[in-house]
């Protein structure tokens, strides 16, 4: 089993012109030289990942997908500024540049260094020999920098207007909604009833404001070459923003799956959260409470949300490939996947399980 990020030929259709981006690139990066050496990244469902290999230099070029995309997602400045910001206070690559013109590769685009370390996926490796209790530092370390996440003072690193935390959930309830109409197709069910329980149950309180990652996983996660129960540099903040920490919290849940779970909540395990000695998501409550002292009363709506949340994301990838937008075989069965969130959600606001 490997813990590298694997790299593969540029696929066909998502090439990009990489002349123009190097001649930038050597604009603005003292002392970079010689020919970069492009490959793609194979992980990801979402933004295209790029490795631009110099001689003496490691970097990453990120930039949205092709075919239709919703307004507010893919949002590749919003990304670069986030992490540009965070640096000091949460582990984030190292950013050098973002251009928002289209004509040099046809999206928008930001450059950053490589960050070296393990990517890991479903499983902990084997050779990594790792006992319950290693296991479980990863896991209090991976949720103890969520934490701090949502305790840093956005203000003070320039990220007052990053976003409009006043009336977010409200926001994010409608938006996912509107989101699932505009990317529906016939093959799946619409879910008219969950929609609507998320509407009646929003909170009639948020909890205060904090930076939120939006898309909180392992799998999103380098992991230190040194230590692996470290995290070394938190990626793929596209979604990122100004709101309630719990809704945040809700999203990471939703992607947390145990070994007890049924088979069809497994279809989406993107991470190693079924190891044994991880948490459960009832544990990560207590321990996500006891370090932020919030009051997790009613969390249910939190973790629907999060739930319905993924089916929405999923289902928009799934719309594109239905389209013949993008023609990637993995995603021929995430209608089934989205079909199979929506039941979960469904299913979760009539046991109030967690």
């Amino acid at each position: 089993m490997t813990s590298e990020n694997p790299v593969v030929e540029v696929r066909s259709g998502e090439e990009f012109n990489l002349d123009a981006v190097d001649s930038i690139l050597k604009r603005v990066i003292p002392g970079l030289s010689g020919r970069a050496i492009l490959s793609q990244y194979n992980s990801g469902a979402s933004n295209l990942t790029y490795a631009l290999d110099y001689p003496e230099r490691r970097m990453v070029l990120r930039r949205p997908p092709f075919g239709d995309k919703p307004k507010s997602g893919h949002d590749m400045h919003r990304e670069y500024r986030v992490m540009s910001a965070l640096k000091g206070t949460i582990p984030v690559p190292n950013t050098l540049f973002y251009s928002g013109d289209e004509s040099i590769i046809g999206a928008e685009f930001y450059v950053m260094d490589r960050s070296e370390g393990h990517l890991i996926h479903t499983e902990i490796p084997t050779e990594w020999n790792w006992s319950k209790k290693e296991v479980r530092q990863l896991c209090v370390n991976f949720f103890q920098n969520l934490v701090d996440l949502h305790q840093v003072d956005y203000q003070a690193i320039g990220l007052s207007d990053f976003g409009k935390p006043i009336g977010y959930v409200n926001r994010q309830i409608l938006g996912w909604n509107r989101r699932f109409e505009k990317s529906w197709t016939k093959d799946v069910e619409k879910f008219e009833d969950v929609q609507i329980w998320l509407v009646d149950n929003m909170p009639a309180t948020e909890r205060g404001a904090a930076i939120i990652h939006g898309d909180y996983r392992i799998d999103n996660c380098i992991l230190s070459k040194g230590d692996p129960r470290n995290i070394e540099a938190l990626l793929d903040w596209e979604i990122s923003a100004l709101g309630d920490p719990l809704m945040d919290l809700g999203n990471t849940l939703a992607y947390w799956i145990e070994p007890t779970d049924p088979d069809y909540m497994k279809m989406t395990l993107r991470q190693p959260s079924t190891a044994s000695g991880m948490l459960t998501r009832n544990e990560i409550l207590e321990f996500y409470s006891e370090k932020t002292g919030y009051d997790i009363s009613g969390f249910q709506f939190y973790y629907v949300y999060g739930i319905w949340r993924l089916a929405v994301i999923i289902q928009q990838i799934y719309s594109r490939y239905y389209k013949g937008q993008n023609d990637n075989p993995r995603f021929k069965s995430y209608g089934a996947m989205a079909t199979a969130l929506g039941q979960l959600a469904r299913y979760k606001i009539q046991t109030g399980k967690l």
